[in-house]
């Protein structure tokens, strides 16, 4: 019997680029419902994990297994994921000159649909779809025909992925440093998209360096990684403590 209420597992994963180890047997469960964190130092290996999952091809999976609702999804293309549930909103997202906004959108909704053997939606239909999708996120309507990500800046980009995140419906959404460029304000309007976007249904991995984001968010568990593997799991007081104390914190536990 399928246990329906796990979303991702990862068991011993091994990653290579360019002939270098960067994940080295690291183990990960999330199921249904749950928020989870991930921190730790520079080069420990965490947007490498959130690529992998999603199906990088820079990178190579030496050993172990990725599964995504109980389906081994380790050597599956990035489409193939993406259409199955899965998202990754990027640290840093690109800028592409002459295609607009909504027209990306569009495609991007319309390529899920067909994949799920469901009718595709025509511009009149999308637009009342996506016009309210940005009200509930608070993004001003103009950013829908300016041309994707072009002369955003760090928050409106940020915005601009949780959008998507929202449009799709991900199953499973990786945040890989959605706090990163962030002042105050619009960390606390990403923060609560993202709470408002959490149900039952779904999960979320965050990735992240700061304390703030933890703070708003509270995940159900925070991992803190090094050297390619987690080395301690907790709730979201381990995150206060590294602020407070540094990685050092961590080497006491270990």
């Amino acid at each position: 019997m399928i246990n329906k209420q796990e979303m991702l597992k990862i068991h011993n994963l091994h990653v290579n680029t360019n002939n270098k180890e960067i994940i080295s047997g690291l183990d990960l469960l999330i199921n249904r419902g749950e928020i989870h964190a991930i921190m730790g130092k520079n080069g420990s290996g965490k947007s490498t994990l959130a690529k992998v999952i999603s199906g990088h091809p820079s990178y190579q999976i030496t050993e172990g297994n990725i599964f995504f609702k109980n389906e081994n999804i380790t050597y599956e293309e990035p489409e193939s994921r993406s259409h199955k549930g899965i998202f990754l909103a990027f640290q840093y997202p690109i800028e592409v000159p002459g295609v607009s906004n909504i027209d990306f959108l569009r495609l991007a909704y319309n390529c899920k649909l067909k994949k799920l053997n469901k009718q595709e939606i025509d511009p009149l239909s999308f637009f009342e779809l996506i016009n309210d999708k940005i009200q509930k996120i608070d993004m001003n309507p103009l950013f829908l025909n300016r041309h994707l990500n072009e002369g955003f800046s760090g928050g409106e980009k940020k915005k601009n992925e949780i959008l998507q995140m929202s449009l799709l419906k991900s199953e499973l959404s990786i945040l890989d440093e959605i706090d990163s460029g962030l002042d105050v304000d619009a960390l606390k309007s990403i923060s609560k998209n993202i709470k408002t976007f959490a149900n039952k249904d779904n999960a979320i991995l965050l990735i992240t360096h700061y304390q703030k984001l933890i703070d708003y968010i509270q995940p159900d568990y925070v991992h803190i990684m090094n050297k390619g593997k987690i080395i301690l799991t907790g709730n979201a007081k381990i995150a206060s403590n590294i602020d407070k104390y540094g990685y050092e914190y961590v080497s006491l536990k270990e």
